[in-house]
């Protein structure tokens, strides 16, 4: 479609009449292509319940939901805590409608280093119920020690990570808020004036009073096939995005009117994350919109951000519609040192890949991709990254129903069902995997956030999922074959401490040709989640990679040429300061 501006295309949307609460465009799935017959190595298996994660996910009813809080779910975090290089787990939870049951809490799991996890919640200090979105992770003070901030209905939580194993509820003192009957959206940290503080952006999905709000029936937006379910987000109130500006001293500043973020409105926000789209230098924020336009502030280097997502052709689908955006994947999956995007829709739509010019304009690719075979579910937390360890990064995403009232009734989308895999077959094609991706993947669940890393230390990527009403999933990656790896942890010192909009660009030989691929550190991703900050490079037969990291502060470091299958930590102005090779589960140290 030819890129419009908001404003004209909301002059032409004016004149459509909306049918129900969530926007899906009725799309056919398309014919999938002959198989390629190509093996696929990586086999995912559930080890959640062996690991120690045992604990549901409390959201809402479970037959029926009366209102949208209830449905729109949460994310998950991959964060090491406690600095010991293993992955520890963050999972945040929900309520009731007639109150929070006996141990409902987000729970904090600590990393056994033998692939199970011990809940440390009440030790850690971090012991809270209500109704909680998303979560972003990074150090806010700079203090060498991961902190926690979490959206949620009419309030907000930054935790300050004290590093002896505990957290301090610092939101007062900090002077951040949230305003009541706000449902929060995706928040991120990032560096937006490249001062080496953390910012924070939030993005919150809509205003929802409990007593005043709509019920299943009250209306065109109240109804799915003609079953009265949850209202929305059709027919709410939209709410607004927030920029809070980091003042070095431990508080924060809300800047949302002077940053220009007060001037973005009219859409439903769910997931942001902030990356470098346009390759300037500065980072830009991208935020998924349900059932509306999805927004891209690209930066304007002066303090202020400009709303362009029409414009630059991430807003709608290729023919113009607006999708209902949840969940966000940033990566380059074509190799060609640009990050691309990978948004989640409803069901009896498709999922859409966005394909970069360089220059931060996008063109929709789904169909040519090969994406357009899969529409029969409801899509939510995603991840681009290399599952197979071939040198080509995959797509992967977690799905579940929203409408639980209209469970086996015609024309109901399903409330459990599968994850999904596509191979990236390296031709600028993808082909999902079916029922060859191991039983994790089929098995059925209502999920919502997921994050991707290696919890076990073994070069290969895992999944951790949130499943509504249900304990979580830790989707162990059995990887077999002999493809290479590369791993990256970046320390900024100039920087911020936690790297947070570092780029690290990796060259290797595939197949007997040049790749460049491109990752960028992340305070969050997927839907309302944060995944592993250690870059992951699959290298296929690749022996070794030439690595250049570009700082958040604009400073270019090169690497030089580095050996595969180990783990890098980068330490801005001093290079490679430690090497780590797994090894069965245990990392063995040189330097």
């Amino acid at each position: 479609m030819p890129h419009l501006d908001r404003r004209a295309w909301l002059a032409l949307a004016s004149s459509s009449l909306f049918g129900q609460g969530v926007a899906n465009r009725g799309v056919t799935a398309a014919a999938r292509a002959k198989p390629s017959g190509k093996p696929w190595l990586a086999k995912f298996q559930d080890v959640a319940a062996a690991a120690g994660l045992r604990a549901p996910v409390i959201y809402g009813g479970v037959e029926r939901k009366t209102y949208i809080l209830e449905a729109t779910g949460c994310g998950a975090a991959f964060i090491d805590y406690d600095s010991d290089g293993w992955l520890d787990i963050f999972l945040l939870t929900g309520s009731r409608l007639d109150g929070a049951p006996d141990g409902a809490t987000n729970r904090l799991y600590k990393n056994n280093r033998d692939g199970t996890f011990t809940d440390v919640t009440e030790r850690a200090g971090l012991t809270r119920a209500g109704w909680f979105c998303a979560v972003t992770a990074a150090d806010y003070n700079n203090d060498g020690h991961v902190d926690l901030f979490l959206t949620g209905h009419g309030e907000c939580v930054l935790y300050r990570n004290n590093g002896d194993g505990t957290f301090t509820d610092a939101t007062k003192e900090a002077g951040l808020f949230a305003r009541a009957g706000e449902l929060g959206g995706g928040c991120t940290f990032l560096d937006y004036d490249r001062d080496a503080r953390l910012d924070l952006f939030v993005a919150n999905y809509l205003e929802l009073d409990l007593a005043t709000a709509p019920k299943p029936g009250d209306g065109a937006n109240c109804t799915f096939n003609d079953v009265p379910v949850n209202c929305g987000p059709r027919g709410l109130k939209t709410s607004r995005c927030r920029l809070f500006r980091n003042n070095g001293d431990g508080t924060f500043t809300d800047i949302s009117n002077k940053a220009g973020i007060d001037k973005v409105t009219g859409s439903y926000a769910m997931t942001a994350v902030a990356a470098d789209f346009d390759n300037d230098g500065w980072p830009d924020i991208l935020v998924a919109c349900d059932s509306t336009p999805s927004f891209l502030l690209r930066n304007q280097r002066d303090g202020t951000f400009k709303e362009e997502g029409i414009e630059r052709g991430i807003a709608l689908s290729d023919d113009g519609q607006e999708q209902a955006g949840m969940g966000l994947a940033v990566g380059d999956h074509d190799l060609d040192g640009d990050l691309d995007i990978f948004k989640t829709h409803f069901a009896n739509d498709t999922h859409g890949l966005f394909r970069n010019d360089g220059k931060g304009m996008f063109a929709e690719i789904t169909a040519a991709a090969g994406i357009g075979v899969e529409t029969r579910y409801v899509g939510w937390g995603a991840g681009m990254t290399d599952l197979d360890n071939d040198g080509h990064p995959d797509l992967f995403l977690v799905t579940g129903g929203v409408y639980p009232e209209t469970e086996g009734k015609p024309a109901a989308h399903p409330q459990r069902s599968p994850r999904l895999v596509f191979r990236n077959l390296g031709n600028g094609r993808f082909e999902e995997i079916l029922g060859d991706a191991g039983p994790g993947i089929g098995a059925l669940h209502s999920s919502r956030g997921c994050a991707v890393g290696d919890f076990d230390n073994d070069g290969d990527m895992d999944i951790l999922v949130v499943n509504l009403n249900e304990p979580p999933s830790l989707l162990r990656n059995d990887l077999a074959g002999t493809g290479h790896w590369l791993k990256m942890k970046l320390e900024g010192t100039v920087s911020n401490r936690s790297a947070i909009g570092a780029r690290a660009t990796v060259r290797y030989t595939l197949a007997g040709k040049a790749a460049i691929q491109a990752q960028e550190v992340q305070a969050q991703s997927s839907f309302y989640s944060v995944n592993d900050f250690r870059l992951h490079y699959g290298l296929g037969a690749a022996t070794s990679a030439a690595v250049t990291i570009r700082w958040p502060n604009g400073g270019t470091e090169y690497c030089g040429a580095v050996a595969v299958d180990q783990l890098i930590t980068v330490r801005e102005g001093a290079g490679i300061v430690k090497r780590e090779r797994f090894k069965s589960g245990s990392a063995s140290q040189s330097r």
